[in-house]
């Protein structure tokens, strides 16, 4: 059994992507499941954001079909996207995926890595999941990844977090911030802050009209099934006997 899991630039259901991942590579199955893992640009700064980039090796250890592409490795003609013309895959997941990629799924621009493999595998008649940011009307909490409470910073000389971060994450005074593109989420810095002024957080989000038509679109194209949370992928690796 062989999966293509992709990843976007979205931290909302980012961790639960990855645990439903690291979970089927860990189940004893009957089959043996090799996933390999396509990452878009923006997917590869919010992965090491929320320190799960490393962890990806966990799921895909580099062998052949369970190996970690990237989109600047890939550059603008994929070619690893290739593999789906041949059909070397069972299913593709995208999760999660970002309105932007949704979008683009949608009208049928193929101009990513990502958008490349699914515009592919539905060619090919190979089934895509997909799991978006902004499905459903209402609101959602989204975790955040870390950053300074400007309110309990006490903006000490000695910034023990800033100094010892070994990313050069943490720049400024006399409130410091937190460069997210270097950050590579360990929680170091908030570990070592005594005043607890680092952490992540939860926002409240709404999805726009247009991200909700969007993911419609997409309901009623062939090959292509809507998620509504990257768990519910679990019910259709047993409904479809992809294991």
């Amino acid at each position: 059994m062989k999966i293509a899991w992709c990843i976007t630039g979205a931290g909302h259901f980012l961790k639960e992507s990855y645990e439903v991942f690291r979970t089927i590579k860990n189940e004893k199955l009957e089959t043996e499941i090799k996933i390999t893992i396509f990452i878009s640009n923006a997917g590869v700064e919010v992965l090491r954001m929320y320190g799960i980039f490393d962890k990806l090796k966990e799921i895909s250890n580099g062998d052949y079909m369970a190996e970690i592409f990237t989109e600047k490795e890939q550059g603008s003609s994929s070619p690893k996207a290739g593999r789906f013309s041949l059909r070397k895959y069972d299913a593709v997941v995208v999760s999660p995926a970002t309105s932007n990629t949704v979008a683009k799924i949608a009208y049928g621009i193929a101009d990513s890595l990502v958008t490349n493999v699914v515009s592919l595998a539905t060619k090919a008649c190979i089934p895509v999941y997909i799991v978006p940011t902004d499905g459903s009307p209402g609101k959602v909490n989204s975790e955040m990844p870390y950053s300074i409470d400007r309110d309990k910073c006490r903006g000490c000389d000695d910034c023990e977090p800033r100094d010892r971060c070994e990313r050069d994450a943490i720049y400024g005074a006399p409130i410091p911030q937190i460069d997210l593109l270097r950050c590579d989420g360990c929680g170091l810095c908030r570990e070592l802050c005594p005043y607890d002024a680092i952490n992540g957080g939860v926002v409240e989000i709404k999805a726009r009209e247009i991200d909700i038509r969007n993911v419609d679109v997409l309901r009623k194209m062939e090959g292509i099934t809507i998620l509504e949370r990257p768990e519910h992928f679990f019910f259709f690796v047993k409904k479809e006997n992809l294991c």
